[in-house]
């Protein structure tokens, strides 16, 4: 608890510093105010392990995909498909067997982390679309775990279980969201969390509003199959997966 200190003249008369109600209230604020401000102001933490920025990369496209925006490993046998919003593309997703990781990488601030203010509107979409969110320290750092509600092919209501994971960069953000096995039993995702970690974010130098998705590009080799599937629309933050109305472009299938 901290209280205003008073004039020396006050402290002649009363040593002890009196602190009232009113002032306690006010020191509450002041505080507040002040943790609130920090949390606004939070810097990127290291990135030891990536994932990386295209400066900290020699051969970036060396075991990668070319998606401009992005360059995404490639694994044997994996399926990549970008997903896009009007005309443009703005993420990939990489199914792998019975799990998946969409990736998706948006402008920050220079000297500023958004993954923490990221994760607060997250949680506060899907609880309000009364779903379950749990924030944990997982392999990637501070992650939600979360019972998103879906409708059912039979038209019941249940439950998918999602993984979102973040990463701070130097003036980028790049958000990964765990599907399938990966996020039922998160002990088995070490290959999507890997490429996770070992993707390349390619900010640009073009001036961008923070927040704005960083647009992707198609392979120049790609063999492509085109889908029409499109995700549903609905209210809340453009960083909850699906909220955005992303429609599933080619796939990209056997990358080797």
């Amino acid at each position: 608890m901290f209280g205003r200190r008073r004039k020396r003249s006050e402290d002649a008369v009363d040593h002890i510093d009196d602190v009232t109600s009113e002032e306690s209230a006010g020191g509450e604020e002041s505080v507040e105010d002040a943790a609130a401000e920090s949390r606004v102001r939070l810097e990127p933490e290291p990135r030891p392990d990536g994932p990386w920025d295209l400066s900290e990369v020699r051969e970036p496209g060396e075991g990668r995909v070319d998606l401009g925006g992005l360059f995404v490993p490639g694994v044997e046998g994996m399926e990549l498909r970008v997903e896009v919003a009007g005309d443009a593309i703005v993420a990939a997703t990489v199914v792998l067997r019975d799990s998946a990781v969409q990736l998706q990488a948006f402008a920050a601030p220079k000297r500023e982390g958004i993954w923490h203010e990221v994760r607060e509107e997250i949680a506060g979409g899907i609880t309000q679309q009364g779903g379950v969110v749990d924030e944990v320290q997982g392999p990637l750092g501070w992650e939600l775990r979360a019972q998103v509600p879906v409708a059912l092919p039979d038209g019941t209501q249940g439950v998918q279980l999602v993984r979102f994971v973040g990463c701070d960069g130097p003036r980028w953000f790049l958000r990964g969201v765990i599907s399938g096995q990966g996020a039922v039993q998160p002990q088995t995702a070490g290959l999507l969390e890997q490429i996770f970690k070992d993707t390349v974010v390619v900010r640009g130098d073009s001036p961008m509003a923070p927040r704005d998705p960083i647009v992707l590009k198609l392979p120049d080799d790609a063999q492509m199959v085109a889908e029409g599937l499109q995700q549903e629309e609905s209210e809340g933050s453009r960083f909850a997966g699906g909220v955005d109305r992303l429609e599933r472009g080619p796939s990209i299938s056997e990358v080797r």
